[in-house]
């Protein structure tokens, strides 16, 4: 008698601690791998429905030297040792170039394919990390309020929560409504047996005459699992065996990039990178985070360019606030207020968008906003996830001109 003949579902499952729901759950909270992957087979997402995917870098990232005005000299009498030279940064034209570590994002914006939106910020600024980082979730600067703005897109949208999903290691408020919240799939990885238990456990999915309805979802659930795993890949750790551990914001985005492939009905993902709270040492600190925002976007957005529902994505990368003009004396910024928004995909109409800050006419020190940050979010819950921004956020009636071509 063979391995495969020995073991049977229920024996094997409570051989190993996994039943079939847990086997799938790989550390969720409301959703799980099985879920989405049948999702994706009875419900696909609509091939020409547009994908938001939003990237929250905590901490405040300094906007100056992220969108370097390098030959303005009132950025390199403000920042002495903390500016860049000219020759140092991706000149992007307009006297403005791209941090070093952005050489990917340089490639995006020569292709048509990165937008920059300036000035971006929001009435009456506050330097609260969470005061600040609240208002841009919920969209709702003038008053607290408790849903986020993408929440309250989930709750004139339907209730269904697979329509967006957190891929962030806890669920954001940007996500939340009054009557519905996102999916949670923290990033995990999938561990699936090898050798003969491998075998054993792959012939689980084979559908068996005369089973029943509890027996024939278990052997879907190994099949999607099985599916999964193609799909998104092993863990991260099994693959640390072989080559580097990606970082954490390159694995968010992996399974972003396999759930869009699959066709998980998902039309809104959220993914993060911490870290950008540079009051001393900055320029090292955020050139290497940048670095890795780069090294993590550029082959998504590459990815995603190669395949139908792919080119349907866009990407929106921002941060609670910009920082201080002035360096202060640890080389590093305090808590500002304006700064720039990145935007891309393939429908994005590349290049500046939104006035330049002034670096002399300033607000005790800080930039003055150009661009309000609620135009940016109604522009594309209108013309990437198809709603009327006003359902969404209705108490404002801005919009971005032309960020789509």
């Amino acid at each position: 008698m063979t391995i495969v003949q020995q073991v049977n579902r229920r024996r094997f499952l409570t051989a190993t601690g996994v039943t079939a729901a847990a086997a799938l759950a790989a550390g969720a909270t409301q959703v799980d791998w099985g879920r989405l992957m049948s999702a994706a087979q009875d419900n696909p997402l609509d091939p020409d429905a547009g994908v938001l995917v939003v990237v929250t870098l905590y901490g405040g990232n300094d906007g100056l030297n992220t969108v370097v005005p390098a030959s303005d000299s009132a950025y390199r009498n403000a920042r002495s040792e903390l500016a860049y030279k000219p020759e140092e940064v991706l000149d992007l034209g307009e006297s403005l170039g791209l941090n070093p570590g952005l050489k990917g994002f340089k490639s995006l914006w020569d292709g048509g394919q990165l937008a920059v939106l300036r000035g971006v910020g929001y009435p009456k600024p506050d330097h609260s990390h969470f005061r600040s980082m609240a208002i841009w979730q919920t969209a709702s600067p003038e008053t607290s309020v408790p849903t986020g703005w993408l929440g309250r897109w989930l709750d004139v949208t339907g209730d269904d929560p697979l329509r967006a999903v957190s891929v962030d290691p806890v669920l954001p408020p940007l996500l939340a409504g009054e009557r519905t919240a996102a999916a949670s799939l923290p990033v995990g990885g999938l561990k699936l047996p090898e050798g003969a238990l491998g075998k054993a456990f792959e012939g689980l999915g084979t559908a068996q005459a005369g089973e029943g309805f509890w027996q024939a979802r278990a052997a879907r659930s190994v099949n999607d699992l099985h599916r999964a795993v193609q799909t998104l890949g092993a863990s991260t750790k099994d693959k640390g065996k072989t080559q580097p551990r990606k970082g954490e914001l390159s694995a968010q985005l992996d399974v972003v990039a396999g759930l869009i492939e699959a066709g998980v009905p998902t039309r809104v993902y959220s993914v993060s990178l911490g870290g950008f709270d540079t009051h001393a040492d900055e320029r090292g600190t955020q050139q290497r985070l940048l670095t890795e925002l780069d090294g993590a976007l550029t082959p998504f957005a590459q990815r995603l360019a190669k395949s139908d529902r792919g080119k349907q994505a866009t990407v929106l990368v921002y941060s609670e606030f910009g920082r201080r003009v002035t360096a202060n004396a640890s080389q590093g910024t305090d808590h500002g207020t304006a700064g720039p928004v990145f935007v891309l995909g393939g429908g994005v109409k590349g290049g500046f968008h939104g006035a330049e800050p002034s670096l002399t006419d300033l607000d005790d020190g800080d930039l003055k906003l150009t661009t309000d940050f609620r135009d940016v979010y109604a522009t594309l819950v209108e013309q990437v996830l198809g709603t009327d921004a006003g359902k969404v956020l209705p108490n404002h009636s801005g919009r971005m001109d032309g960020l789509f071509a």
